[in-house]
């Protein structure tokens, strides 16, 4: 009955391939014959979700179990979101089209604060209780994790467990506690209180919080005996062992990074003091060359894709690249499959890398400045020189490259007005770079593309005690750079700053905004990253119903020794490193790579962490 609902729904909506299923290499299992229904949830559209390396390990691990499948849900589009509630169809999944609400366990990614709305919506579509507290047996556990999981205060009404961590190991984990619950008959809150039991598992609902006159954080204790103070991070630390996909699904339809994606290594060691994820992620941990090779022709095989993707924090910093790219390209040149490497660093070796991957066809090249002047770089730990990036696009320009992505930053700590012209600086001296490559070496159709994001404070990083520069100067510093980007050959695009804002918000918001956050839903908030669908106003109306002020969380500057609404989380990185780096960054004082010597971070206390250096 339900399919043939959903078959009706699928004439009348924009990209019908959304929701169709059936894709190649798809898993299919028969549901009486396993003990647990996992659904993984993406709070976000089907071709965003689809090109998630971490949905794809997950999907892979839980179904390769016996006693347990993995369907795959995400967020449907507005159109197919307002006309299942018209027709009353629940939300589903796209293996098997059954209610997400019949599932065992949720389990949902977080990968960005403006997808947050969309996690409501999909427990409203489901037929789930917003509230944990309110739900039973009858409904699904809901865990969450990914890298937003750090600061899960923001969700901690809606999430029944949070997932702290390498989610290889916690997944696996909480289905054997869910499964094991479910066959003894225990009630769904001894269900929580043993998942709160494991390593990297969050349970809100066994923690209180309490707060000074002032707004701050005076408290944050387990209201049980048993509970945790404190949650550690989990953490693998050999990747070669670690599980990954040997086929994956591929889509009707484009998605976002439509091809093969291969996690070379994860984590990163160069310490930028405003990345989260250099932070959390660390330790350094690579997969070997015979691994990925193998790892390459398997998935090759699988799919039929015709382009791989190294993947990391920082492609150019895995130890064999040069090696492993010669060989991808001598075993597929043949087969035509290109090889693309993102996330560059300026100051690794790659031309003899980049020599490889223009075999078969040249994709743009991607450098990430971050700031437009040294002084700023070294503010941030970067770790790279104007004389780095001239370099390197030399050498690409003069092997044939005509394409090239810019990153910067504004509104970091410190900047001064020298710092935004040095962006207009570095695109200009890109550009002349160029036109001195001699003519019969490189390619027609120069595209620099500059793009200029809004600097957002995160927990866990250097800069986490910063204020956010206010929407009002972000403004007034895009229209600075809108006057001095006019460059033949550069396209110059930025970030909405009243996004931002709110990313801010919830990156280092407490309990009280998850009433902002459920009252913005109520108000019709969702899809809140996509520009046509954001609504300020909408924004600024629920922190005026709930009585609380996002200056607090986005523009204020928290001052040591202030209790952090993330402190009871363990991400491995001690918050006596975070501020010596904060201190540093005030200096302008660089940090070394920790591969050239320990710089003291708090890893080693993990098992396995930083072996051979």
């Amino acid at each position: 009955m339900l399919k043939n609902q959903i078959d009706a729904l699928l004439d009348r909506v924009q990209k019908p391939a959304r929701y169709m299923g059936g894709e190649m290499n798809a898993v299919i299992k028969d549901p009486s014959s396993v003990a647990i229904r996992y659904a993984f949830a993406f709070p976000d559209v089907y071709e965003v979700g689809m090109s998630h390396l971490g949905s794809r390990i997950l999907y892979d691990i839980i179904n390769k179990r016996e006693d347990a499948l993995c369907e795959r849900v995400f967020m449907p589009w507005v159109d197919m979101a307002d006309l299942m509630r018209q027709e009353h169809v629940p939300l589903f999944s796209l293996e098997s089209r059954s209610p997400v609400g019949e599932f065992d366990m949720l389990g949902i990614t977080l990968q960005y604060e403006m997808s947050y709305t969309n996690i409501l919506e999909i427990l409203d579509l489901s037929g789930i209780p917003l509230h944990s507290e309110d739900r039973t047996w009858d409904d699904p556990i809901v865990i969450a994790g990914g890298p937003c999981a750090f600061n899960p205060e923001p969700l901690y009404h809606f999430i029944d467990a949070f997932s702290i961590g390498d989610g290889e190991i916690s997944t696996l984990e909480t289905i054997d506690v869910v499964k094991q619950c479910k066959q003894e008959g225990v009630s769904r809150e001894e269900c929580l209180r043993r998942l709160a039991k494991l390593r990297g598992v969050y349970v809100p609902s066994l923690y209180k919080a309490a707060y000074h006159e002032d707004g701050t954080l005076a408290s944050f204790e387990p209201t049980q005996e048993g509970v945790p103070r404190t949650v550690v991070k989990n953490m693998i630390a050999d990747l070669d062992h670690a599980e990954y996909p040997e086929s994956v699904i591929v889509p009707f339809m484009e998605i976002v990074h439509d091809r093969i994606n291969i996690e070379v290594l994860r984590g990163c060691t160069r310490g930028c003091r405003f990345c989260q994820a250099g932070m959390i992620y660390r330790p350094v941990r690579e997969r070997s060359v015979e691994h990925l090779l193998d790892l390459a022709k398997k998935l090759v095989d699988e799919t039929g894709y015709e382009e791989i993707t190294l993947s990391s924090l920082s492609t150019g910093d895995y130890s064999c690249l040069p090696q492993l790219a010669h060989a991808l390209m001598e075993r597929f040149e043949e087969k035509r499959v290109a090889l693309s490497l993102p996330s560059l660093r300026l100051d690794s070796e790659l031309k003899e890398t980049l020599e490889e991957t223009q075999k078969v066809r040249k994709t743009s090249l991607t450098y990430a400045m971050e700031a437009g002047t040294q002084r700023l770089r070294d503010v941030i730990n970067k770790g790279i020189t104007e004389e780095d990036l001239i370099s390197s696009v030399s050498d690409a320009f003069a092997g044939g490259w005509s394409s090239i992505k810019l990153y910067f930053m504004f509104g970091l700590p410190t900047e001064t007005t020298e710092d935004l012209d040095g962006i207009a600086d570095l695109a200009g001296k890109v550009v002349r770079q160029y036109f001195s490559t001699p003519k019969n070496l490189r390619a027609r159709g120069l595209r620099v593309n500059c793009s200029a994001s809004c600097f957002v404070p995160k927990p866990f990083t250097p800069f986490q005690w910063e204020p956010q520069d206010t929407i009002a100067q972000f403004e007034e510093k895009q229209r600075h750079l809108c006057q001095i980007m006019h460059i033949k050959g550069v396209e110059f695009n930025w970030h909405e700053p009243h996004v931002s804002f709110l990313e801010a918000v919830f990156a280092r918001g407490d309990r009280r905004t998850a009433d902002v956050l459920e009252a913005a839903w109520r108000l019709g908030c969702r899809f809140d990253g996509w520009s046509d669908q954001f609504s300020f106003d909408k924004w600024m109306q629920a922190f005026e119903q709930c009585g609380v002020d996002p200056a607090f969380y986005a523009n204020r500057r928290r001052e040591k020794g202030e209790l952090l609404p993330w402190a009871f989380i363990d991400a491995g990185v001690t918050e006596s490193y975070l501020w010596r780096e904060h201190e540093r960054a005030m200096q302008a004082v660089v940090t070394p790579d920790c591969r050239k010597g320990c710089q003291g971070c708090g890893l080693k206390r993990f098992e396995g962490a930083c072996e051979g250096r």
